[in-house]
């Protein structure tokens, strides 16, 4: 069964060619375009991963992270925060919130896929 991937972000360009390639690695893809959207979307759909800007509105991929992390339902979960805002500390304190991995924009798509790949890998 292919694994699912939720994309949460609100630039409409980037949700897009994130579920392209996403779908062209063989993943089911649900979006999500603001963070209370993604807490929504990861309640209803369970995904396996979700990729997750840390800048959104309504909520911010922190505030979804931690959220997701303190529920414990959710405790398979993987995050990977993509976001531009690629300081130590905004990666520290996505790290600090329990993401799994952080990418910083602009990413190489070939990075992006290989570190999906790894990632739910290591899925039980």
């Amino acid at each position: 069964m292919a694994r699912k991937v939720l994309i949460a972000d609100d630039e409409p360009n980037i949700l897009l060619s994130l579920e392209f390639l996403m779908k062209r690695e063989g993943y089911q893809v649900v979006v999500a375009k603001d963070g209370q959207e993604a807490l929504d979307t990861i309640a209803r759909e369970k995904p396996d991963l979700v990729l997750l800007d840390a800048m959104m509105p309504k909520k911010t991929g922190y505030e979804v992270c931690n959220e997701v992390r303190s529920n414990a339902d959710y405790k398979n979960t993987l995050i990977l925060m993509l976001t531009a805002k690629g300081r130590d500390t905004d990666i520290a304190k996505g790290m600090a919130l329990g993401a799994d991995a952080y990418m910083v924009k602009p990413f190489s798509t070939k990075e992006l896929a290989q570190k999906v790949k790894e990632l739910l890998e290591g899925l039980a």
